[in-house]
């Protein structure tokens, strides 16, 4: 998949390209269900299939005070839609200007005058342009007029709900990491490098961790202990995962510290990935380094059971 940052970049003609717009954040089962359509019309008559995106997420822009947490960065999204099979990914910087613009003057310039589109996928709720005026009724006006055909997708339901990146996110929010693996259609992950920490997981505690840092913007499941994979370095090793504030000790940052089963060695500076695959209990204030000592005993012991339990590891492990 190559990846366009600009209309500018766009200096030849597409082959009868099939295209879909959007946020994508999360790339959940609704928005694979976009590609999936995308890819087939495309591939049926041998031509290019598109996806447009933008970055930052216009809501970043028309919300500044209470921008959405997101669910995955634009790196892992980009990957997650070259997985789909899309061949062009444009990405356009999302700002006033853009926000302003009329979704007739985003119609005829991008879709028609750019791309050449003859079609457009999109899902039952997408609207964009000024006033999200760029409706699907919108839409199938303009393709009349311009010559391209609309296809307008049923929402994706799961477990009785539309999968939205709404919904997942509040999910994310209250650790039910099983319901958000079904809506996203593998688990949740958190990437990063990892940092120094307090050191307190092999010397005081028993059990080392490698610590990753979250930011305000990110988005932060519940606190507490998770069961969790560990990607690093083409391997995968099963662990446990604190997130929340370290009662035990006084701290008061937000931190995310992970033990890795059955791996030695330093990674300090090195990227990991980490699904988080079950929330085993919430953050607790125990009475000194021993009592933690027990609980993680514990905690290490459950986890380990989930896994040897879990089916599709193999297939996150590759991801």
């Amino acid at each position: 998949m190559r990846i366009l940052r600009s209309l500018d970049e766009i200096k030849w003609r597409f082959k009868r390209p099939a295209l879909t717009i959007g946020n994508f954040d999360g790339v959940h089962l609704g928005h694979q269900a976009l590609f999936k359509k995308v890819v087939e019309l495309a591939s049926s008559r041998g031509g290019d299939s598109i996806a447009i995106t933008f970055e930052p997420h216009p809501l970043k822009v028309l919300r500044p005070n209470d921008p959405p947490k997101l669910i995955c960065t634009f790196e892992h999204k980009a990957e997650l839609i070259k997985k789909a099979g899309i061949r062009w990914l444009l990405c356009l910087r999302f700002d006033k200007e853009l926000a302003a613009t009329p979704a007739r003057t985003f119609v005829e310039h991008v879709f028609v005058k750019k791309i050449g589109v003859e079609d457009l996928v999109i899902g039952y709720d997408y609207a964009f342009g000024k006033g999200r005026e760029g409706d699907k009724k919108f839409l199938k006006k303009m393709g009349e007029i311009y010559g391209f055909n609309v296809h307008i997708l049923d929402p994706v339901v799961v477990d009785g709900e539309i999968v939205s990146s709404t919904l997942i996110r509040k999910l994310v929010a209250e650790g039910e990491m099983r319901r958000v693996r079904r809506l996203l259609g593998r688990y949740y992950q958190i990437r990063g490098e990892v940092q120094v920490g307090k050191r307190r997981g092999g010397t005081v505690v028993g059990f080392p961790t490698a610590n990753l840092t979250i930011l305000e913007e990110d988005l932060c499941p519940k606190t507490g202990v998770y069961c969790v994979q560990v990607i690093f370095d083409s391997q995968c090793h099963g662990g446990v995962m604190n997130i929340g504030y370290n009662p035990t000790f006084g701290d008061t940052g937000l931190s995310a510290e992970v033990h890795i089963f059955d791996f030695e060695g330093n990674i300090y500076g090195k990227f990991i990935k980490v699904n988080l695959i079950e929330r085993i209990r919430g953050e607790k204030k125990f009475n000194g380094p021993q009592e933690l000592r027990e609980q993680i005993a514990k905690d290490v012991e459950k986890a380990r059971l989930i896994l040897a339990n879990e089916t599709g590891l193999d297939e996150a492990c590759m991801e």
